[in-house]
């Protein structure tokens, strides 16, 4: 066996026999037919069967509601599919559900403050804000926004909110007034929860004002709740008589039992925003049953979450990892909240709190993981991470050498899941898998129910290790409601449906691997196309970062003399410049392990490089700066201020 197909890990027989995903199998082994544990055909079973495979998963995870029959509408279309039809459940009751005595939320914040929530606190915070938000008239099918940090009050506003029916959805605080009124504003709030402010790299950064400005910019806000963050006693006076304190409104109920109120299976829970570097965000609609269902799937199966496990997602309130983080609390997790800069004070951050809090499982981006790479963090060399079952990584293709990274210097011991899915399905295509092996540069396993192919771009399934577009075949229960005001669902079609026929094509570039893992290349819109030759960025990327000089690339297809031609951008080491001598190594790393079609015809350095909230680069709106045309809505990107960089550049007129 070649070094690149030897496991980076393999799972002890101890940890296999003890997973849930073990548990389920032998729950289900007599109406499943396998008879053995074996990834590969549970998967089969999940995709062939899927009836059969959601209807024992709801059972087995314990989903608290009226599951009703049948399992599915038997939809012939895709868009119109719909599991548990008739199932009347709440996402906060089965959240609430698993409350024991112990630890429910721990917060820590960048200025090094630490808080610790019960469950019994947390059921007591979300008993008088729904009270709270009963009496200000919120009902099922309202919405409610959060423009706030990762603080426990953001899960307890969550669960007050979705416990009554109502719809739930959230920004960061770092998105200016435009940023987050093209996305509430589509949406029509009534209530909006804001902090006073947030720390960010050492700095404050007040969120009064833009709360001030949002209030009055759409007419639906009818209170701005603002909870104290940095300060205990905010002047809220810029809110007019819209605002109101947290602390003060709790202080005027009484906790009791909450009651919830159960809706379909198929009603809104939460409005997700497309990242709108095109246009005005897309408003995704995702439902109570839906997320529900798989998050505990991908939490409980695929990533091995117990209870009272230690659950460490770095993100913020702008990402659907932070709802995915949330729903650890229906596998009777403890969540792990972190709000800031992760390398404030210095890079090993997150690394502290991991070992401090004992943390079972760390989530976080490909991003952050090559940032602590070519930084110098190390904390298996400085931290106690014994606790540490399992890494993800999403956000973007976490190259090979992450890998070696993590293994290397995080711990050798450890399931590393880069898993893959998006805001579209609130959720995971592909990931982890803890009965499986994990190899270098691999999502290790499609995920179970959901019917993950390849295709080529004229529909058809690719035969053996060819990349192509990512699809997914048949219904799943997270694909979303619709978009928000579509009617007839048209933008919603031609997001997902318009490039194969009734088969959701989700835009990524990827190869199905002879370990059945996944390799991701891409984006497929932003894939290159020099000389008719398809080329996914993330293999360029794979090279350029490994030589030590980069510290990240950026790549387009510049259109050039009747074809394309291949642009490397890359931001270097502070005090290193771009000599011919750099270009010529960086053009021959990539021509020795990619492609002669891989090597960039121009290599220019930049200051910066533009990248979503989020943390994902930014290739099209780049492309789109080069080319000389307008980019929409630059509101939705973290340093809009680096397109600049790219304008006019005269090294691009020859």
């Amino acid at each position: 066996m070649s070094d690149s197909l030897k496991p980076l890990w393999v799972p002890s027989d101890e940890r296999v026999e003890a997973s849930l995903l073990a548990q389920f199998h032998a729950q289900t082994s007599k109406r499943s037919g396998i008879e053995t544990l074996d990834y590969d055909l549970l998967w089969d079973w999940s995709v062939t069967e899927p009836d059969q495979f959601w209807d024992a998963f709801w059972d087995f995870s314990g989903v608290v509601g009226n599951k009703n029959t049948p399992v599915h509408n038997n939809s012939k279309t895709l868009i119109d599919a719909q599991f548990f039809p008739n199932a009347e459940i709440n996402f906060a009751e089965n959240l609430l559900s698993k409350a024991n005595d112990g630890t429910a939320i721990v917060f820590h914040s960048e200025d090094g403050g630490r808080k610790e929530w019960s469950w019994e606190e947390l059921l007591e915070v979300v008993s008088k804000l729904q009270q709270a938000l009963k009496d200000k008239g919120i009902v099922a099918g309202d919405r409610v926004a959060g423009f706030l940090p990762n603080v426990p009050e953001t899960i307890a506003a969550m669960l007050a909110v979705t416990s009554l029916g109502a719809v739930w959805s959230s920004c960061s605080p770092d998105f200016g007034l435009n940023g987050v009124r093209d996305r509430f504003g589509q949406i029509e709030p009534k209530v909006l929860f804001t902090a006073d402010a947030y720390h960010y790299n050492g700095k404050i950064h007040s969120s009064l004002e833009v709360a001030s400005d949002l209030a009055a910019a759409i007419p639906s806000i009818q209170d701005v709740i603002v909870i104290p963050y940095v300060e205990q006693n905010a002047d809220i006076n810029v809110l007019g008589a819209k605002g109101g304190h947290f602390d003060v409104l709790l202080q005027s109920y009484q906790a009791g039992d909450i009651e919830y109120t159960r809706v379909n299976f198929a009603a809104p829970l939460f409005i997700l925003f497309s990242s709108g570097t095109t246009g005005l965000p897309k408003c995704i609609v995702h439902s109570v049953g839906g997320t529900l269902l798989q998050h505990l799937k991908e939490h409980q199966l695929q990533c091995d979450i117990k209870p009272n496990d230690r659950f460490f997602y770095f993100t913020t309130c702008g990402w659907m990892m932070w709802n995915w983080l949330a729903s650890g609390l229906a596998s009777g997790a403890t969540l792990i909240l972190f709000d800031g800069s992760p390398f404030y004070p210095d890079g090993n951050r997150l690394a502290d709190i991991a070992a401090a809090e004992k943390v079972t499982h760390f989530g976080t981006s490909a991003k952050y993981i090559d940032a602590c790479a070519k930084t110098g963090v190390k904390p298996a060399a400085t931290h106690d991470l014994s606790a540490l079952r399992t890494i993800m990584s999403t956000g973007s293709p976490l190259a090979p050498e992450g890998f070696d990274y993590i293994y290397s210097d995080w711990k050798s011991d450890v399931c590393l899941s880069s898993i893959a899915g998006g805001t579209d399905i609130v959720a995971c295509f592909v990931g982890g898998s803890p009965i499986s092996p994990v190899y270098r540069g691999q999502c290790q396993k499609r995920h179970l129910g959901m019917n993950v192919q390849v295709f080529d771009e004229n529909g058809v399934q690719t035969i053996g290790q060819e990349p192509g577009e990512l699809v997914c075949a048949s219904a799943h229960p997270s694909m979303p409601i619709g978009f928000w005001n579509d009617d007839g669902n048209t933008k919603y079609s031609a997001a997902y449906f318009e490039k194969f026929d009734n088969i959701w094509h989700h835009g990524d570039w990827v190869e199905l691997t002879e370990q059945k893992g996944m390799t991701f290349f891409g984006r497929s819109d932003a894939v290159l196309n020099p000389g008719g030759v398809r080329i996914g960025t993330a293999e360029i990327y794979r090279q350029v970062e490994r030589i030590e000089e980069v510290l990240e690339g950026l790549v387009i297809g510049q259109q050039w003399d009747n074809d394309v031609r291949v642009v490397l951008f890359v931001r270097l080491r502070e005090g290193v410049e771009l000599t011919e001598d750099l270009i010529k190594r960086i053009k021959t790393e990539i021509r020795q392990n990619a492609t002669p079609r891989h090597v960039p015809a121009k290599v220019v350095a930049v200051a910066d490089i533009p990248r979503t909230k989020s943390g994902k680069i930014t290739e099209i709106a780049v492309r789109d700066v080069v080319h000389g045309r307008l980019v929409k809505n630059t509101e939705a990107m973290a340093n809009p201020e680096a397109l600049e960089l790219y304008k006019s550049l005269e090294i691009l007129q020859s």
